[in-house]
């Protein structure tokens, strides 16, 4: 099935009470997010055929949170021939400690 229309927009104080609840909740985990380079993203965006990006939840070899993006094609399949990512820049240390979303 393939996803329905939908606008991902929100504002940002409704995004900050999504983070905020999350590390209230996250216990000991230090990890808050993952950064990627546009580039890379932008190669598995602009693959033929990909249509949207999933986004899902590890856990590295240290125990440590991971995401793995894969491309979705227009009938809702992850596009795992293609690029998949990984490898994200931890937050943190790699955080905006200015940042509404990480205060």
């Amino acid at each position: 099935m393939a996803l329905p229309p939908r606008d991902h927009r929100i504002s940002l104080d409704a995004a900050a009470q999504l983070t905020r609840r999350y590390r209230e909740g996250a216990g000991k985990s230090p990890q808050k997010a993952g950064a990627f380079h546009a580039d890379q993203v932008g190669k598995l965006l602009s693959q033929p055929g990909c249509v949207a990006l999933r986004i899902y939840y590890g856990t590295d070899e240290k125990g440590e949170g991971a995401f793995v993006l894969v491309g979705m094609d227009a009938d809702d399949r992850d596009m795992t021939e293609g690029t998949l990512l990984e490898f994200q820049f931890p937050c943190p240390p790699f955080c905006d400690d200015g940042s509404e979303l990480n205060a």
